[in-house]
């Protein structure tokens, strides 16, 4: 639930501001996405080859946030206000898909403690 709540609280927000604002993003928002690019590529990466290791099968996630995720934010925080169009269209993307699956994720965690 904690996890969800972060991404609705803080992750979500972020993405649909940097994802509609565009190149009129704040200038120090870039470094931050740079930061938190690198440590969401890492984490997960590492949390990959540990469920791997483990046989999990819930390794999906850590595989789109080490694939996808990760190397978007690094991207834009790299390109800064010279990022294309497209990246931040996959940012708003990326922002409304963990929006609808967080929602949902943390109505069902209220749901099942009722």
């Amino acid at each position: 639930m904690i996890v969800s709540l972060f991404h609705i609280l803080a992750i979500v927000p972020l993405f649909l501001y940097v994802g509609f604002m565009r190149d009129k993003t704040a200038g120090h928002v870039y470094p931050l996405l740079m930061g938190l690019g690198l440590i969401v590529f890492f984490y997960h990466a590492y949390k990959v080859f540990r469920k791997m290791q483990l046989g999990s099968s819930s390794a999906w996630v850590n595989w789109i946030h080490a694939l996808f995720v990760g190397p978007l934010l690094i991207y834009i925080g790299r390109m800064g206000k010279e990022t294309p169009r497209s990246a931040y269209e996959l940012l708003l993307l990326g922002g409304f898909g963990a929006a609808g699956y967080h929602i949902y994720s943390f109505a069902s965690e209220m749901n099942s403690m009722q």
